[in-house]
């Protein structure tokens, strides 16, 4: 039998077997035309099993658009506000990254100390706590283990941050200090309670006066305990028949008008001086989403056509294809706002 022979035997079997594992569900939603508008596409958006979903979009020199689909709470049939509050999860690290770049700046807090600088009750505790700098921290290149991961966290998580920090106390590093990138929410812990070591109160206060008054954000929120809970859209897990907002992981909550507010301030200049502008684009990105039960959030800025675009949805699955739809929706309103925009 000749080479050519055996390679086209070897691709009849394989192509059937390879068809047999390609994620049909996110090929079709990727593949389907582009609709007209975002509306549409936020309508559209229902036929993947999404239970709610908010769109904010912000152009510079036009006037906000607000777009909502499906349900704020399913079990009292409840219609999506655009208005809603939602927890924003890991968006949350573009506004510590922020207070973190001001410090800095104020020549509070420096990039090259390690941990133990800081933390010297960690020497021994974290791996590599002695040569891991908080510039790594910010980046996620320290190696620390990240909570998140240990077992059984999302089923009952910690009460406080020292009970998450405690998860990984003693672990061995996932990498040596700098080696590589992995992203770690434990980075951020440690980044959250650095920052109130230094400014001597609570973050969220220091937030409040750096950020929310500042940018007048009067829907952003440090916790649960801080809103009236009927504003926050419900948030889901496939399978699971409860609405799962009451539980809590220690998101940022805030609505989706308010995060584009802020985001917008961080791209164009607006929140930051120059040299604290200058520290932050050394060690952090302009973008970001968010993951926990019942709540995935996509917040970006689209500089070609000076438009900030947010998206919230409140079902997840992590063993399922929740995420990647809704990351295909995102995706798929930036290419219609090019179109609209001429890019």
């Amino acid at each position: 039998m000749s080479l050519k022979q055996i390679l086209r035997i070897t691709l009849l079997v394989a192509t059937p077997i390879s068809l047999y594992f390609v994620p049909w569900t996110l090929l079709v939603a990727w593949l389907t035309p582009l609709p007209a508008t975002v509306e549409d596409e936020v309508q559209a958006a229902l036929k993947h099993d999404l239970d709610g979903i908010i769109v904010f979009v912000d152009r510079k020199g036009a006037a906000p658009e607000y777009y909502a689909a499906g349900w704020h709470n399913r079990e009292a049939e409840l219609p999506a506000r655009p208005d809603a509050l939602f927890k924003i999860a890991s968006i949350g690290k573009l506004y510590d990254a922020v207070l973190i770049a001001k410090l800095v700046a104020a020549k509070l807090l420096s990039l090259d100390n390690t941990l133990t600088d800081y933390f010297p009750e960690l020497a021994g505790r974290i791996e590599h706590a002695e040569r891991i700098t908080i510039r790594m921290v910010v980046q996620h290149r320290s190696g620390i283990p990240n909570f998140t991961d240990t077992p059984d966290f999302w089923i009952n998580p910690p009460a406080s941050s020292e009970e998450a920090l405690a998860r990984v106390l003693d672990m061995p590093a996932d990498f040596e200090p700098d080696a590589a990138y992995a992203y770690s929410n434990t980075n951020y812990l440690l980044l959250s309670q650095l920052i109130e070591r230094q400014v001597g109160y609570g973050k969220f206060q220091y937030m409040q006066e750096q950020i929310f008054l500042p940018l007048g954000l009067k829907n952003t929120f440090g916790s649960l305990e801080e809103i009236n809970l009927e504003y926050l859209m419900s948030g889901y897990y496939v399978g699971v028949e409860e609405d799962i907002k009451t539980t809590d992981y220690g998101s940022m909550i805030a609505s989706a008008g308010d995060v584009g507010t802020f985001l917008r301030a961080l791209n164009d200049g607006s929140l930051l001086t120059d040299e604290e502008q200058e520290v932050y684009s050394s060690i952090y990105v302009y973008e970001h989403t968010g993951l926990i039960p019942g709540y995935q959030s996509f917040a970006r800025y689209y500089k070609d056509i000076d438009t900030v675009v947010i998206q919230f949805v409140n079902t997840t699955n992590f063993d399922g294809y929740t995420w990647g739809l809704s990351e295909i929706t995102f995706n798929r309103i930036g290419k219609i706002l090019r179109k609209r925009y001429g890019t």
